[in-house]
């Protein structure tokens, strides 16, 4: 099936033809037929698999039929925001004629409350813009009848839950609405029973597992050798890089360090301007910049095709998060690499993703516990095995009458009687012990022992002298000086 086949206006068609769209991918394949019929849809499908696509085309296919209608999509960073506007304008041209706005943080409120006057029919934004503008009353919603919810775990994930519903408050009930997801937690189904109308299924791909053109690599290492072995990947690899890091501080010092040691490298997360960060963007699409290092700010919504290889300095705080960082590379069906650096600290993150990724995953530690157990457990059916083979004897010997026979064939006269109750010899031994205090010395012969330890022992003259003084005296008492005569 090509875009051709679809059911579309003609003006689309073409436009779909200039921008070489060809053929559709498999959610493209199965959303788009439905989505035309006026239904709503919630769509599951792995990162780099043209959800975007997915939901832009039925979009402009109503706004072209209905002139009157309006078209809102909101989504939770200004990145993915911007990206899902560029798609629209590839398809929006001049022949079609739509009105559209961009409602993001960081940018100029005058530049899009212009396009806004000029009545915008498409409206692409995160939730705290829009809301912004409708505190302000300079958007009015009241048109809308196609919303789409894009990365919607994403949105909830950062808290946008109130903001989303407060917009949901300012549209018409009778619209049709799209929500699509890399992934499906329960709160997001709770939404959709709450928002969506009888919603179509629809789930391309296992959702926890990444693309197979990815070849996933990790790296056993320490904190301290990190940046030398990422300044080794650099010289190895060819084509541009990301690098993912935890922190914005951490994010700026490797970029620093990379461009002291001669590497075209920029940074990209949540304290940087609008303007900054579409002219860093803009850098590494354009190759100016070899080495993108990103927060998990980038990890959704950046759809650059030249990212080849993806390098997971510090593991994310999220699971989920690391599908969607290797996502970045291997776009659109092309091959894509992604190595991990891996720690001491890392092992307990690891084992959660790697049981996302396969739900049979066993650990190193859980591999060796199981081994010593089944050891364990071998050894203590021997030692049954054993105690019972002992106990059959002993009943054996017992109960059989042969060994019971006293006949004279078994005695031996000259054999000798050893009894373990015989204790003479031990008294003998006991009653032959020598006195304390005895000598072979001939002068002490005449003189009798002397017991030190009675009581009526006479006190000796010389006394030892003590070790503390006497604590019973007064506090201001005196030693006299001794005086010779």
């Amino acid at each position: 099936m090509n875009f051709s086949d679809l059911p579309i206006e003609n003006k689309l068609k073409k436009t779909i033809e200039l921008a070489e769209f060809k053929t559709p991918t498999p959610i493209q394949n199965q959303s788009i037929p439905v989505s035309l019929l006026g239904k709503d849809i919630l769509g599951t499908a792995q990162t780099g698999t043209g959800k975007t696509l997915a939901f832009t085309i039925p979009m402009l296919n109503n706004l072209i039929k209905n002139k009157q209608a309006m078209g809102l999509i909101i989504c939770p960073t200004r990145e993915l925001a911007t990206q899902v506007m560029q798609t629209i304008l590839k398809l929006n041209t001049r022949e079609i004629g739509i009105n559209n706005a961009l409602l993001i943080g960081g940018e100029s409120m005058q530049k899009q409350l212009k396009k806004l006057n000029k009545k915008a029919r498409i409206i692409v934004g995160t939730p705290g813009r829009i809301n912004d503008h409708l505190e302000r009353k300079s958007l009015n919603l009241s048109r809308v009848n196609y919303l789409v919810l894009d990365e919607t775990d994403r949105m909830l994930d950062m808290g946008f839950t109130p903001q989303i519903e407060k917009i949901l408050k300012f549209i018409p009930k009778n619209h049709q609405t799209l929500l699509f997801s890399a992934t499906l937690p329960n709160n997001i189904l709770k939404i959709s029973q709450k928002y969506l109308n009888n919603p179509e299924r629809i789930s391309v791909g296992s959702l926890s597992v990444p693309i197979k053109k990815i070849k996933q690599e990790t790296l056993q290492i320490t904190n301290d050798k990190k940046y030398h072995e990422l300044i080794n990947q650099l010289v190895e690899r060819n084509g541009s890089i990301l690098v993912f890091v935890k922190t914005k501080h951490g994010a700026d010092k490797i970029v620093k360090r990379l461009k002291y040691d001669g590497h075209k490298a920029d940074a990209i997360h949540g304290n940087l301007r609008q303007s900054k960060r579409d002219r860093v963007i803009k850098g590494f699409r354009n190759g100016h910049s070899r080495v993108l290092v990103a927060t998990d700010v980038a990890a959704r919504g950046l759809d650059i095709p030249i990212i080849k290889h993806v390098i997971n300095y510090d593991l994310p705080q999220v699971p989920e998060d690391y599908i969607h960082r290797i996502g970045r590379t291997g776009r659109a069906g092309k091959d894509g690499s992604a190595l991990t650096f891996l720690t001491l600290n890392d092992r307990s993150m690891w084992n959660s993703i790697s049981r996302l990724i396969d739900p049979n995953y066993r650990s190193l530690h859980q591999q060796h516990k199981k081994k010593f157990t089944e050891k364990r457990k071998d050894k203590q059916l021997f030692k049954k095995k054993k105690m019972f083979r002992n106990n059959k004897r002993k009943n054996f010997t017992k109960n059989n009458n042969f060994f019971k026979k006293e006949d004279n064939q078994f005695k031996f006269k000259d054999k000798k009687k050893f009894s373990k109750n015989n204790k003479n010899k031990a008294e003998k031994l006991r009653s032959k012990k020598k006195p304390f205090g005895y000598t072979n010395n001939p002068k002490y012969f005449d003189k009798k022992y002397i017991d030190i330890n009675k009581e009526d022992k006479k006190e000796s003259s010389f006394q030892v002298k003590k070790k503390f003084k006497n604590r019973k005296r007064p506090k201001k008492f005196k030693f006299k000086k001794f005086k010779r005569k």
